[in-house]
């Protein structure tokens, strides 16, 4: 038999006291204060984090996608760096048993309830939700519903018994990303989404104890904010008539910027609109008529590979943005980290400045700009200019290092352009070596600094090479200049490659630049979209606003490439 994890009636006297006198540990009884409400659970949330990637892992056990098993330091240092919540994903299905009873494996339960007991003695609230299980097995209800329905039931049943003894800011989440395979349409699918909703409503209040006021979270149809899916839910939450209930969707950027497709390299007006559109939806619909709402997951999709998918700045502004919409909404957010974002065993950010525009954004705006970068042309420099976007701050200075600069004399400023005379970036340059060869950093009356490199480029240069579809490098001397997205066409005009409705491929799924080892490399995914025998003429775009065009032939599984 496994050994009994610890109960929350095992944490110190001191936390359960916190608990009870916050109003948070269960239903109110004669002389005790009421509990608060949803909306002051949710926003004592604020801010939040996913522990991802790790009890929602397909596998044998919580490190089977790579991360390190969890400990009670990582979650000190979870609230250490202003967290005030955890989202706890697990997936539950792989470790159940067969019908009717559906048993979950005693010693993963054990783990999760662990995990949960660290997090509340460490003065994290918890989002506890049934995660991949959408896609594994709920996502099946058109075809098998009695079979799904019944499982989905027996699954919060043994979950909320475990939990019922457990304070309010343990919280529940029905099911992760709702979607449902073979359906009929949405109409079905609303209705569907629906049923398991009000399921988990009535298995959960039905359990008593703590269970009997516990904050339940309930999710639109793939977590979306689109105006319909929130209509849906609005009206499952209005049906179960419970002061007790709030609302989450997911929020991972305009499509195109999110992974850096179809040319979206930059956070320009149409990606900006887009998230000031979902969080206006989720203001009116959710909010304005008193449904507390979390941002159950929050980040852009290329990160699910690397954080080098999106420009540095412009991932900054879009964070910087994100945190304002969601924190004028009165929305509560929760970082999805998959283990790219802290380190869990050095406890280090592994992008600290990504951390400091996140982390300012819970409370404040930033300024930011057009760009982070500005190139300078070795024997020919020229004035630059910048547009700073103050987003109602002021321009405080520029500095390099820990010299200010002069204004009227190292720089201009007129309205929100500033000016870098070419004396200036001619004087920073140096010995012309390719490269960043300064940072200047603009301070403004509020928020996080922004910085600008300024970096010696010329135009890339590519030579011919000869490879397979599994791993074609074009020979890359980038000469200080970085790449920011590759055109594919074939000599007719026509767009080559995946995603053939854009002649912009996706980075870093198609190609991927590798400035130490000096090369561009084309992708297996990119050339297995190619037709055999035609030419393909690549145009690489560089944030100098150079191109460089480069034309590759597949030839079953060998590739060559010529210059031009």
């Amino acid at each position: 038999m496994p050994v009994r994890r610890p109960r929350w009636t095992t944490l110190t006297a001191v936390a359960a006291a916190a608990a009870l006198s916050l109003g948070l540990a269960g239903p109110a009884t004669a002389g005790d204060r009421a509990p608060r409400s949803a909306d002051r659970v949710v926003a004592a949330m604020q801010p939040g984090w996913n522990l991802g990637n790790t009890f929602d892992a397909v596998g044998a056990d919580e490190t089977a996608w790579g991360n390190p098993g969890v400990t009670r330091e990582l979650l000190d240092e979870v609230h250490d760096n202003g967290f005030r919540s955890i989202r706890l994903p697990v997936t539950l299905g792989q470790h159940e048993g067969p019908a009717p009873d559906y048993t979950i494996a005693p010693a993963v339960l054990d783990r999760v309830e662990e995990v949960v007991d660290w997090a509340l003695a460490e003065d994290l609230a918890v989002l506890l939700d049934l995660h991949h299980d959408s896609w594994m097995w709920t996502n099946a209800m058109p075809s098998r519903h009695d079979e799904v329905l019944a499982q989905f039931t027996a699954t919060w049943e043994q979950l909320a018994e475990r939990f019922r003894d457990h304070p309010r800011t343990l919280l529940f989440e029905s099911i992760n990303e709702p979607q449902f395979a073979g359906s009929t349409g949405e109409a079905q699918e609303y209705a569907l989404l629906d049923e398991l909703n009000v399921a988990f409503h009535e298995v959960v209040r039905s359990s008593g104890g703590r269970n009997a006021d516990r904050v339940l979270v309930l999710p639109t149809l793939h977590t979306d904010s689109g105006q319909a899916r929130l209509d849906s839910l609005v009206s499952t939450v209005t049906a179960l008539d419970d002061p007790n209930l709030a609302a989450t969707f997911h929020y991972y950027g305009y499509w195109p910027f999110s992974v850096n497709v179809a040319g979206g390299t930059r956070f320009d007006a149409t990606a900006q609109q887009d998230a000031t559109d979902a969080f206006a939806r989720v203001r009116t619909t959710l909010v304005g008529q008193g449904i507390p709402v979390i941002l159950g997951e929050y980040g852009l999709l290329g990160f699910d590979r690397h954080t080098g998918t999106i420009e540095q700045g412009e991932k900054l502004k879009f964070f910087e943005h994100l945190g304002h919409q969601a924190r004028t909404t009165g929305v509560t957010t929760m970082l999805w980290d998959n283990g790219q974002h802290l380190d869990r065993t050095a406890f280090t950010w592994r992008d600290p400045e990504l951390f400091a525009q996140i982390s300012s954004s819970w409370k404040k705006r930033s300024g930011t700009a057009s760009t982070d970068q500005v190139f300078v042309r070795p024997g020919a420099v020229t004035d630059q200019t910048v547009t700073l976007n103050l987003n109602g701050t002021t321009f405080r200075d520029l500095s390099l290092g820990r010299q200010k600069l002069k204004k009227g004399r190292d720089y201009q400023l007129s309205g929100s352009t500033l000016t870098l005379p070419a004396a200036l970036l001619q004087r920073l340059s140096g010995t012309g070596g390719y490269g960043t060869s300064a940072e200047l950093v603009a301070r403004f009356s509020q928020g996080v600094p922004w910085s600008i490199e300024i970096v010696d480029a010329d135009t890339p240069v590519l030579s011919g090479a000869a490879g397979t579809t599994d791993a074609f490098a074009v020979p890359t001397d980038f000469r200080g200049d970085r790449l920011a997205t590759m055109e594919a066409r074939y000599l007719d005009g026509s767009n080559a490659g995946p995603h053939g409705w854009t002649s912009f491929k996706e980075f870093d799924v198609t190609f991927a630049p590798d400035a130490a080892a000096g090369t561009i490399l084309l992708r297996p995914a990119f050339f297995a979209e190619v037709t055999d025998g035609s030419p393909v003429v690549l145009t690489f775009h560089f944030w100098s606003g150079d191109t460089v065009r480069y034309t590759v032939v597949r030839s079953g599984s060998s590739v060559t490439g010529t210059v031009g």
